[in-house]
């Protein structure tokens, strides 16, 4: 089989998008095109037609046709089954067959024609193995991708680390009564210090967007200039001046982040004392009802950053009646969270770590309660004569959640295109190479409880199993909250500031 080019184009032989395989001009592939439509109008039923130096074989495409331009003498099985082939490519990257749609996707149609045809021969592939090759996944790529992120988040670390040091040294002098350290200063050495710092400070923060910085002019006379081994000191000299112009220099330990500081944005406002709220959900529910398991867990994390208030209380507010189990720190008084439910060291001269992330309290509910279940997803396909009908509805049980970002994933066939969504509440989006279909909702809450989408598509109903939800939430399930902050002695309130989150970590019907 010698394949000449392949093309998508109108009933009326335009050119949308044509791949040539062998050596020809521009012009000869558009008259070729061209006299297309002008062959078919022979009243002939077939799927080919041939001329006196190639043949077409063709396959509608709604309002469009899929062309083959091949040699007289190729094999018509051969030519036909590679049609098939190539009109199986097209659904993958087009949500629908339509012209506008053809011309956005035109390169990556291109690439996949590539795969499928190399030098006017067809290739022993099949769609599986040509999504691969066009993703181009590579490992080696993904570990580079993954070091370089690493030696990022060391150094920022590292700059954060710094910063909190200094910041010590100046509240050390400042109680003592001391001089306060002066760092760099104005003149040619304090500028050269700074351009020098400003250049290290770009490396480290932006190390994907490198800066082209004028290379700092070599100053006459005694004036300092830039040694080997004074990088710490530099940056230091550099965050002391940004902290005296008025920015603020937040510091880090270095430990891995909470999972809602990567989904929810950061509280404006934290203070000395600040405590996360965190709740994380696994349910699995069956697709003709009943809950087969749900697991939530839920954690109080505490943390102080000034030694003034390290000798704390936390009043907490237990307004759960789900029947969650509660556990606290092993250093703290289990008998006064018992009868008061308060929160304190055993030894209360003690202090709470300070800039650390400290578990003082956590909880379990396990449960089979379908009554229990805060977001109920029904999903109903039923066969018809083109394929599925499917409807799938929420509805939020939990009244007094708000979830946001909310993403109801169905699974779609592979290879059978983008289904035909009729009355959908919300957004969709249809991934063609994960074969799934998200239902985006930005809010569920008590004013928008409940909704719908329907949609058709060629499959069998245990092809749209299982379905997958994700959202967040600034609001607990476990009416469980930090309500007062006190101090061990004399009892006066700590202002204080907290953030509430409620994440899934598997939400699934099978």
């Amino acid at each position: 089989m010698v394949l000449l080019a392949a093309a998508v184009c109108t009933k009326a032989g335009k050119a949308i998008v044509s791949r040539q395989f062998v050596e020809m001009t521009r012009t000869r592939v558009e008259g070729l095109l061209a006299a297309f439509p002008k062959l078919m109008g022979l009243g002939k039923q077939h799927t080919f037609v041939e001329t006196e130096s190639v043949r077409y074989v063709y396959q509608p495409l709604e309002k469009l046709y899929m062309v083959l331009i091949t040699t007289k003498n190729s094999n018509i099985l051969e030519d036909l089954e590679t049609l098939r082939l190539f009109s199986r490519v097209i659904p993958e990257y087009c949500r629908v067959l339509e012209e506008g749609e053809i011309s956005d996707h035109c390169f990556d149609l291109i690439f996949a024609f590539d795969e499928i045809v190399a030098l006017g021969y067809r290739e022993n592939v099949n769609l599986a193995q040509i999504r691969t090759f066009t993703e181009m996944d590579s490992h080696e790529e993904k570990v580079f991708r993954a070091v370089r992120e690493t030696q990022e988040r060391e150094a920022k670390a590292e700059m954060r680390r710094k910063a909190k040091e200094l910041q010590q040294i100046r509240r050390d002098a400042e109680r003592s009564g001391k001089k306060v350290p002066a760092f760099g200063g104005f003149g040619s050495a304090g500028m050269s210090s700074m351009s020098s710092g400003s250049i290290i400070i770009d490396t480290i923060i932006e190390p994907e967007k490198p800066k082209m910085a004028p290379v700092p002019v070599r100053p006459t006379g005694s004036s300092k200039a830039l040694k080997l081994g004074a990088r710490g000191k530099e940056v230091d000299n550099f965050v002391d001046k940004l902290r005296g112009e008025g920015e603020t220099i937040t510091s880090n330990t270095g430990k891995r982040p909470s999972l809602a500081s990567n989904v929810l944005p950061p509280p404006v406002n934290v203070e000395s004392v600040h405590m996360r709220v965190e709740e994380k959900i696994s349910l699995t529910c069956g697709r003709d009802g009943g809950l087969q398991n749900m697991e939530l867990l839920g954690m109080i994390t505490l943390r102080v950053t000034d030694d003034k208030v390290g000798r704390i209380r936390l009043m907490v507010n237990n307004y759960d009646k789900k029947g969650v189990q509660l556990q606290t720190h092993p250093n703290v008084d289990k008998k006064l969270f018992t009868s008061d439910s308060v929160i304190g060291l055993k030894n209360p001269e003690k202090s709470f770590p300070l800039n650390n992330d400290v578990g003082v309290l956590k909880w379990r509910l396990q449960s089979t309660d379908e009554a229990l279940i805060p977001l109920t997803i029904n999903c109903w396909p039923s066969e018809s004569a083109t394929g599925c009908d499917v409807n799938i509805e929420y509805e939020l049980q939990e009244e007094s959640l708000e979830l946001n970002d909310v993403v109801i994933a169905i699974p779609i066939p592979s290879g059978v295109g983008a289904p035909v969504v009729g009355d959908v509440d919300g957004e969709y989006k249809h991934d063609s190479r994960r074969n799934v279909l998200e239902w985006i909702l930005p809010v569920i809450d008590a004013k928008n409880k409940s909704g719908s989408l329907e949609f058709s598509v060629t499959g069998q109903p245990n092809d749209f199993f299982p379905v997958n939800v994700s959202f967040v939430s600034k609001r607990n399930y476990c009416d469980i909250q930090v309500a007062k902050v006190t101090h061990v002695e004399g009892d006066a309130p700590v202002k204080f500031s907290l953030e509430t989150s409620f994440l899934v970590d598997k939400y699934e019907i099978l």
